[in-house]
């Protein structure tokens, strides 16, 4: 199980572009790689199209893409036609590489095996993870859902949005936040030091414990 904060294993592993190690695969980028129970099936194919026409967004963020089932690379090749299909692009190149992790060995190690679904041999299916890997290697998010449930890649990019924006600044994004919303100071910054980092000053929110936590910024 790799953790928050932890470095993210530097694997070796076919896919549809090639073997890859991941981190050389990252370089400076960061990273999602997400998994899917399995290839030729009717929620996979949404979201994995839904990412290929949110691509563009992935890429004005610095992000790199990659997907992983345990089906071979193959399969994900033949797979990826129905997908491009699927979202209206069917003479286009599939655009991201697909993991094939046939052996579970992955699934395993990153805590992605699906205890209620399995392939028609009755081996385990890896569950729908997601994980947001940092330019220095280390995990930044981690979702984890079950096979019946697809994924909302709106979300994903704001989490992101949040994540590159919090690494940054001295700032915290409250519930249902998106990009050019009001940040929250964060606890550590007394009220001097915020006024100093943020010029466009904050606004205090009184609760009835007089502690002074609710404080809310524009967007640096």
């Amino acid at each position: 199980m790799v953790n928050l904060g932890d470095v993210f294993p530097n694997f070796k592993a076919p896919t549809t572009a090639g073997d890859i190690q991941f981190h050389d695969w990252m370089g400076d980028s960061w990273a999602i790689l997400f998994s899917h129970p399995a290839d030729y099936t009717p929620v996979c194919t949404t979201e994995l199209g839904r990412v290929v026409t949110l691509l563009p967004e992935f890429q004005k963020r610095n992000v790199k893409v990659i997907a992983l089932s345990c089906d071979s690379v193959e399969d994900h090749n033949g797979w990826a036609k129905d997908v491009m299909s699927y979202v209206g692009k069917a003479s286009e190149k599939f655009p991201y590489p697909i993991i094939s992790d046939k052996d579970r060995k992955l699934a395993v190690q990153l805590g992605m095996v699906d205890p209620d679904e399995k392939d028609s041999a009755g081996m385990p299916l890896t569950a729908r993870a997601v994980f947001v890997v940092g330019p220095d290697k280390k995990l930044k998010l981690s979702i984890l859902y079950p096979a019946t449930t697809g994924r909302n890649f709106d979300e994903i990019l704001r989490v992101i949005d949040s994540l590159q924006l919090t690494a940054k600044q001295k700032v915290a994004t409250p519930v249902d936040w998106k990009p050019g919303c009001k940040c929250m100071v964060v606890p550590s910054l007394s009220n001097d030091e915020a006024k100093k980092l943020f010029p466009k000053g904050f606004e205090e929110t009184k609760v009835p414990s007089q502690k002074s936590y609710l404080r809310f910024t524009p967007h640096p």
